[in-house]
């Protein structure tokens, strides 16, 4: 048993997939570190080929609200602030909006990847959501447990807890942020890693900094250097 995925087995998953939906999830799990939620609710508008960006909507719902007048803790569902009396609606609606979505950098292959899976859900559609993947949640934990058996990887236990679990699409995410931390555990690198997953511990700073596009990009892609990843 181990404590967590090593990228290079992440890979391994790819290769126990039997089919290019399957891969194509666990690859954009991997890669883009995403909550299987996030990964699920993609649409083809979502992906712009051009830039090679992927749009993220953060799923997750537990969000500190405070009021910006006396910072007294809010409500999403709040009007006012209920101790100084300060409309707060609309400063709840904007810091929802920029939490909850997140613009990724995507590698020229799994652009490539997702361009021919699209391209075969048009020739014989399956999905009629609109979503990419057209499965569930329950599915999705499924299919990585299934590729995990085919590819002969073991549990994983919790150092802290002694828990020990089974490959997961989150131990994907977990490998994704592992790996990021091993190529680049400066500063830089664990706050670019920070606002790659959307975490809520965001300093102030970054949380009202219009993230450098070609900054992220170049973090992005040093992550993916060593062939094979």
């Amino acid at each position: 048993m181990k404590a967590y995925l090593e990228i290079e087995e992440a890979v391994q998953l790819d290769d126990a997939a039997t089919c290019l939906r399957d891969r194509l999830l666990i690859r954009i799990l991997r890669r883009l570190g995403c909550r299987v939620s996030e990964a699920l609710a993609l649409t083809v508008e979502d992906i712009d080929f051009d830039r090679g960006v992927v749009t993220i909507q953060h799923l997750k719902s537990r969000i500190k609200l405070y009021c910006p007048r006396c910072g007294a803790g809010l409500g999403k569902a709040h009007a006012f602030c209920h101790k100084c009396g300060t409309g707060v609606d609309d400063v709840i609606s904007r810091v929802q909006s920029h939490r909850r979505i997140r613009t990724l950098p995507v590698d020229s292959e799994t652009l490539k990847m997702l361009c021919e899976y699209i391209t075969e859900e048009k020739a014989a559609p399956r999905n009629v959501q609109g979503r990419i993947f057209g499965i569930n949640r329950h599915r999705a934990w499924q299919i990585v447990k299934d590729c995990a058996l085919r590819a002969g990887l073991g549990e994983i236990v919790n150092p802290e807890t002694g828990r020990v679990r089974g490959v997961s699409p989150h131990r994907l995410r977990d490998a994704f942020a592992i790996h990021a931390m091993k190529t680049d555990d400066s500063g830089d690198g664990l706050r670019l890693l920070q606002e790659h997953l959307g975490h809520a511990s965001f300093n102030t700073t970054a949380k009202y900094r219009e993230m450098a596009g070609e900054e992220h990009r170049a973090w992005y892609e040093r992550l993916w250097k060593k062939k094979g990843a």
